[in-house]
């Protein structure tokens, strides 16, 4: 089994174990910190696991590898193809410039929660930035564009929220935001990766240019208890 095979269950029995819950057979991030849950395999016994973690109501985000079968007190609000990308090491240009990208903190939650909900990258929670770094630009004082780091894992790094906003595309940020984090991740002996929507094609060509290759296609799944 290849270690970015059922990512977020190992994510949370390694490097981020402090960040999640735990019952039987079943995990899941803190909801402030990400609404991702895993399990080891996606069994009856698994999702009544995965209820005892969520209040009524709750939404829960997983990587399968097929289409969800869960348990009847479980809603299953969406399901689609999800492309997990992986980067060839040194395979892109790195580049330097870095002026005008900034690490993002504690106060620009608010902006960052904001920019997310906009443009829809993926789940962002209030305490989403604490799974990694996370780098922004500014325009005329407004974050208009930023991504960051969200699973991890011994030896691999994901790269996400990867976002801009519609009024300030093309003029390169995402390109620019994504090889400073390549640089960092390489810099401490990581590989990165990421998981994108496949038929987000814009964002699939840009990071086939930096250097990702597409290595497996999951379902995402949001379930509602």
């Amino acid at each position: 089994m290849h270690s970015l095979d059922n990512v977020i269950w190992k994510a949370l029995n390694t490097s981020q174990a402090h960040l999640g819950t735990s019952c039987g057979e079943a995990r899941k991030f803190l909801k402030e910190v990400s609404l991702l849950g895993a399990f080891l395999e996606p069994s009856d016994e698994a999702y009544d696991s995965l209820a005892e973690l969520v209040d009524k109501g709750e939404r829960v985000g997983l990587f399968l590898e097929a289409a969800p079968t869960p348990t009847s007190e479980w809603k299953i609000v969406a399901s689609m193809p999800l492309l997990q990308m992986i980067h060839e090491y040194g395979s892109s240009p790195m580049t330097s410039d870095l002026s005008g990208l900034q690490q993002l903190g504690e106060a620009d939650v608010p902006e960052m929660v904001a920019l997310t909900k906009l443009t829809k990258p993926g789940p962002f929670a209030t305490r989403t930035r604490e799974m990694g770094d996370y780098f922004g630009v500014r325009e005329d004082g407004a974050l208009v564009a930023m991504a960051g780091e969200r699973l991890r894992l011994p030896g691999f790094t994901e790269v996400s929220a990867v976002c801009t906003h519609p009024e300030h595309l093309g003029q390169g940020y995402a390109r620019r935001l994504l090889a400073l984090l390549l640089n960092r991740i390489q810099g401490r002996g990581d590989q990165a990766f990421l998981h994108v929507r496949e038929d987000n094609t814009r964002a699939v060509e840009l990071y086939e240019r930096m250097g990702f290759r597409k290595r497996a296609l999951l379902k995402y799944a949001l379930l509602s208890k």
